[in-house]
């Protein structure tokens, strides 16, 4: 049966459709936000996955161009592979949601949400968290939900809630907050260095009134909600704990996984695993989930150790940073290159730049951005982590990696008219042992200010990771998180910023959410360390931007010329402006507003463009002293070009101030000369002089 629900939220009207379409999924919730339509459906599998030990989510966000009145581009003119858009949304999704669902569940789930119409003030990707968290809710898939999702802006001090694409552009935030019925589950944030007070009071703004949506999701549920289903267990039988105990001591597991070199735990591990699977070599039922045993026995170990014992798996105290490295020009003819080593995570950093023209063009559903003009780029290859496996391109991690790193940076930018350079970083990992991300930034800072981009402030990065007990108080936080700690810890808390304040937050967690006293301590930790790294590592290497960019970066001038004009520079089917470009070797870009951007490795032939361009869109008067070449002569004087396909003539008279017999006498095709105009008559004819006295 359909039915519909409605709520006012931010001032707009979000009304959730059951039953009305795609009835056949485990739940479905056609979404209304303004105009902007989402249909959200959850599937589940009927049996588990053999052979995994994972909890196999999919979470698709897709983008219909008809949504915005658009047909796609391309040969096909139909919706290719994901937008990196679509990919950073899909992952906010799965975020908060991954960790309600059953640790013990291995059917698949996949959750879907299809973009059908976009309103630009109702955020489709925002309908789409909603969406999901309600689809799940009404399922039968095993879900501890319901969780709710809002977005916070922020302008003049004041915070906005879900703000409108308006309010977004001038906005000193961009907050997204998921919570559950008492707990933060889902941290995302880019802001313009906001101080961690106030972002603290932004991120519980969002948890008040996530509370609200979740009475809301609650009426649905209670009307529309399937009950649960059961499913095949694929826990670790105790038993097999009680037999890998008998034969692997807790001290003998602590001495395996406590030291700070990566590779040396891996064969420790490996070691003990060998050990029991010829211990369980009669045990087929055992041998099959082994692996899964023996992360857990780790996990627990990790876990006392940390907890009870304030014991770390490498011996730092809890809030020790690793060992700090940094350092800039590694590459010789890149335009800028950094590298920052923290611990067994390198991350070496290139910048490039280019003109205007190569800024990235998007092709998504937001009308008001069309291109990107900072390009922050993340690579993870196999050999990082000690592994073999063939180069696929990125994926849906190594994007959002890169995208964190971008909106980390984007803040300290300087703006197009400062620097008008389109600008790309690529974080190569050469190391990997956890918070790759947060390494990127700080080399990505590094690399910026060695190419000479004057950012406004320098940027670090650092993580907090998190390990609780029984209960809400009983809780550890560890500042800067190898590897091992965030994959057996609750929380990988990433924050990058200035000295004066946040610029990006992600925080993922494996728990059920956090408390306030834990944010609050996460924030004051990541603070602390981010301004040690900027004034000890960081600084000492580079503490500003050099002053110009290196010599094999392009150098760009700009001039601003009459729009009116343009066509004159760029001339008939583009000659008059491919004409420049030959003599010159400069590029050219051409702005709709009349700003010419120069680009060239020559400071000479930038110059003479420039001169050249002005020239043309200067008009010619009386009086004024130019340059120009000799292109013709007459027996009566000599033609000269003082601008394309504009000439002025000097007669014979005006050619010195000596009597001329010949033309050829004072000057030949092809010559430079200096001339002064005299008249310009009202058919548009140039008289000119070259007598030295009228130069004067």
């Amino acid at each position: 049966m359909y039915k519909s629900f409605s709520m006012e939220l931010a001032g707009r009207t979000l009304t959730v459709d059951v039953g009305r379409v795609a009835k056949q999924a485990n739940g479905a919730a056609f979404m209304h936000y303004g105009d902007t339509v989402v249909l959200s459906t959850a599937t589940a599998s009927d049996k588990p996955r053999e052979g995994i030990d994972f909890f196999p989510l999919s979470v698709e966000f897709e983008e219909k161009l008809y949504s915005v009145g658009k047909i796609p581009g391309g040969f096909n003119r139909r919706e290719g592979k994901a937008s990196e858009n679509a990919v950073l949304t899909a992952r906010v999704i799965d975020r908060p949601m991954r960790p309600l669902f059953p640790k013990d569940y291995r059917n698949d789930v996949t959750l879907n949400n299809l973009v059908m119409s976009v309103d630009p003030d109702c955020s489709p990707e925002y309908t789409a968290m909603l969406g999901s968290a309600i689809a799940t809710c009404i399922s039968d898939i095993p879900f501890d939900g319901p969780c709710a999702t809002t977005q916070i802006g922020m302008i003049g001090g004041e915070f906005i809630v879900n703000p409108t694409n308006e309010q977004k552009a001038v906005s000193d935030m961009a907050l997204t907050v998921a919570s559950t019925r008492e707990k933060v589950i889902m941290i995302e944030a880019g802001a313009k260095e906001v101080p961690e007070q106030v972002m603290i009071e932004a991120i519980f703004k969002a948890h008040e009134v996530n509370q609200e949506i979740i009475k809301f999701i609650d009426t649905i549920v209670a009307e529309c909600g399937k009950p649960k289903h059961s499913y095949e267990s694929c826990a670790v039988p105790e038993e097999l704990f009680e037999a890998i105990r008998g034969i692997v001591s807790p001290a003998e597991m602590e001495e395996a996984v406590f030291t700070d070199d990566k590779q040396t735990r891996e064969e420790n591990i490996r070691r003990i695993t060998e050990k029991l699977e010829e211990a369980f070599a009669e045990k087929e039922e055992w041998l099959s989930v082994l692996g899964e045993a023996v992360y857990q026995y780790q996990k627990k170990t990790v876990r006392k150790m940390i907890l009870k014992d304030h014991k770390r798996p490498d011996g730092r105290a809890i809030t020790e940073i690793r060992p700090l490295a940094a350092e800039i020009d590694l590459l010789p003819r890149v335009h800028g290159s950094g590298m920052f080593t923290r611990g067994q995570t390198q991350i070496l950093n290139v910048c490039t730049l280019a003109p205007m023209s190569e800024a990235q063009r998007l092709d998504g559903l937001d009308e008001n951005e069309t291109s990107k003009r900072y390009m922050h780029h993340y690579n993870f290859p196999s050999y990082s982590v000690g592994e073999t496996k063939p180069s696929r391109g990125p994926g849906r991690r190594e994007i959002g990696h890169g995208a964190l790193a971008e909106r980390a940076l984007v803040p300290v930018l300087p703006d197009e008219a400062e620097f008008p350079y389109a600008i790309r970083t690529v974080s190569e990992t050469m190391e990997s042992n956890g918070s790759t991300s947060q390494a990127s930034i700080c080399a990505s800072t590094l690399s910026l200010m060695a190419a000479g981009v004057p950012i406004k402030a320098m940027v670090a990065g650092i993580s907090c990771g998190l390990v609780t007990g029984e209960s809400d108080d009983d809780y550890i936080v560890l500042t800067d998180i190898q590897g091992l700690e965030d994959f057996f810890g609750d929380m990988d808390f990433k924050v990058g910023g200035t000295h004066k304040g946040i610029t990006a937050i992600q925080m993922d967690i494996k728990i059920h959410g956090l408390t306030r006293p834990i944010i609050e301590e996460a924030i004051a930790r990541t603070r602390e360390a981010r301004l040690y790294i900027l004034d000890e590592v960081m600084k000492p290497v580079i503490a500003e931007p050099r002053k110009e960019v290196g010599k094999y970066a392009p150098k760009i001038d700009q001039v601003t010329i009459d729009p009116q004009k343009i066509g004159d520079v760029v001339g008939k089917q583009g000659s008059t402006i491919n004409k420049i470009i030959e003599e010159t070797g400069v590029k050219i870009d051409i702005s709709e507003d009349g700003r010419v951007d120069i680009c060239g490795t020559d400071k000479d032939m930038i110059e003479r463009a420039k001169e050249i361009i002005i020239s043309i869109v200067t008009d010619i008067e009386p009086g004024q002293v130019l340059t120009g070449k000799v292109v013709r002569i007459m027996p009566f004087g000599a033609f000269v070009e003082l601008k394309p396909k504009k000439d002025g003539m000097v007669h014979i008279s005006r050619l010195s101030d000596k009597r001329v017999e010949k033309v050829e006498d004072v000057v030949n095709i092809g010559d430079t000369v200096t001339v002064k105009v005299l008249d310009v008559d009202k058919m548009g004819k140039i008289s000119l002089s070259m007598k030295p006295g009228d130069l004067k």
